[in-house]
């Protein structure tokens, strides 16, 4: 089990509502408010988020263009922490790719390292009403030649499980399988089906996120409420409609709304379009800076001495995978998946050595009680010679962050809530 690095997204969604009983705290009893992080961000920590966000918000815009579905589900921190462990095997123009399309353009291989560690290091234990959990681990083929070091970074700095395995039996495949679904709680249950004659190695990163509302829902008033798809067909959803503490921005063409989770460190957000706007038009102006002044700027609402709001919110539960390679070549890492130019010598002296395939599931559940998600990604490497009130209804992006540091942890755009991928 390792920890959360760069990248953590979160969202979800607000409504206004008829009016209900407010719910307060959580299973275990009430959270106490957060009011810090257990010490202060560097500069250069800070830096590092909001390049990891911009990736965060270019990934999703990236990942929904190639989906047919109207809903795309994505954990960045995720993604981000596998390619950040592959990273440690490329070399020359290929690291150099890599670096700038993770966001981390100028800093070196050791503080890129040091940063997924500390700032990991920081969130996991933050909010013990939140249940954070990040896992590493490399499945490497058996007689393969690798370079010793590659394996000594990823295991000292992202805590990585590092097997060796005989890739030509089948259990290698349940061996895998097996870590995705352990450290996901069963969520994900299998990531490869098969493997390829020329795989040489995997690296999975899996991140789990389950928090309690601060206020939760009462079942008993969720009933389908009309929703908008971007066709301008309307549908019923079931809604859950409360009254809950929250903060809310309101925007030139967004409303934007927070909802925390335990002890408030965690929150999901949830960017509703104005009527004149649309969720593409939204995603398509998005970055870390216009992020920052959505979310810093939440103070509508007071969450501990502000009067409960009524609120109405879609129930969500997805299952989704993909596949992201024309994503991340779209964004700038394309010569990692030439089967002719990509260099990865630091990770094994056999040339050619490619990133054949970066694949990642996930799971999202918005109920009542709070959220579950899980996700996670592979990645495969092969070689040549291996074998104020406002209703969400209308598409709507929604964000799971760390609030404190402004980390996102999983990032999602929502076309149809009754869609399960």
């Amino acid at each position: 089990m390792t920890r959360p690095t760069l990248l953590l997204a979160a969202a979800i969604v607000l409504l206004p509502a008829a009016g209900c009983d407010l719910i307060t705290g959580t299973k275990d009893g009430p959270a106490k408010r957060i009011e810090a992080l257990p010490r202060q961000l560097t500069v250069a920590e800070r830096e590092v988020i909001d390049r990891s966000n911009d990736f965060a918000f270019e990934l999703l815009r990236q990942v929904r263009a190639q989906r047919s579905s109207p809903n795309t589900f994505i954990s960045p921190l995720s993604a981000s922490m596998a390619l950040g462990m592959t990273l440690n095997g490329a070399a020359n123009a290929t690291f150099d790719s890599m670096r700038a399309t993770l966001g981390f353009e100028g800093l070196t291989q050791g503080e890129i390292n040091r940063s997924y560690h500390d700032l990991t290091d920081l969130l996991v234990n933050l909010d013990p009403h939140v249940d954070l959990l990040i896992a590493n681990a490399t499945f490497a083929r058996q007689g393969f030649p690798f370079v010793p070091s590659f394996f000594d970074s990823v295991t000292t700095w992202f805590d990585a499980e590092a097997k060796t395995l005989d890739f030509g039996d089948p259990s290698t495949i349940d061996a895998i399988n097996q870590w995705a679904s352990d450290n996901t709680k069963g969520l994900i249950p299998q990531v490869i089906s098969d493997i390829d004659p020329y795989a040489i190695l995997f690296l999975l990163n899996a991140v789990y996120f389950k928090g309690d509302w601060t206020s939760q829902f009462d079942k008993a008033n969720t009933s389908d409420s009309p929703f908008t798809l971007a066709n301008g067909l309307q549908v019923q959803v079931p809604t859950m409609h409360g009254k809950v503490r929250y903060g809310a921005h309101y925007g030139e063409h967004v409303i934007v709304g927070e909802l925390p989770y335990g002890g408030q460190a965690f929150v999901m957000d949830v960017v509703v379009p104005s009527d004149t706007a649309t969720l593409g038009g939204v995603l398509a102006g998005l970055d870390a800076q216009t992020w920052a002044d959505w979310t810093t700027d939440l103070n509508d609402v007071d969450y501990n001495e502000g009067e409960p709001r009524p609120i109405a919110l879609p129930k969500l539960q997805l299952q989704t995978d993909d596949t992201l390679n024309t994503p991340l070549t779209n964004m700038g890492m394309g010569i990692a998946f030439d089967t002719v130019r990509a260099d990865f010598t630091r990770l094994t002296p056999v040339r050619p050595a490619w990133i054949d395939f970066v694949k990642q599931d996930t799971y999202l559940k918005v109920d009542e009680e709070g959220t579950t998600a899980a996700a996670v990604t592979t990645v495969g490497v092969n070689a040549l010679s291996a074998t104020a009130p406002f209703v969400v209804d209308r598409p709507y992006l929604l964000v799971i962050r760390e609030r404190l540091s402004g980390t996102i942890v999983f990032i999602g755009a929502i076309g149809d809530p009754r869609a399960a991928d």
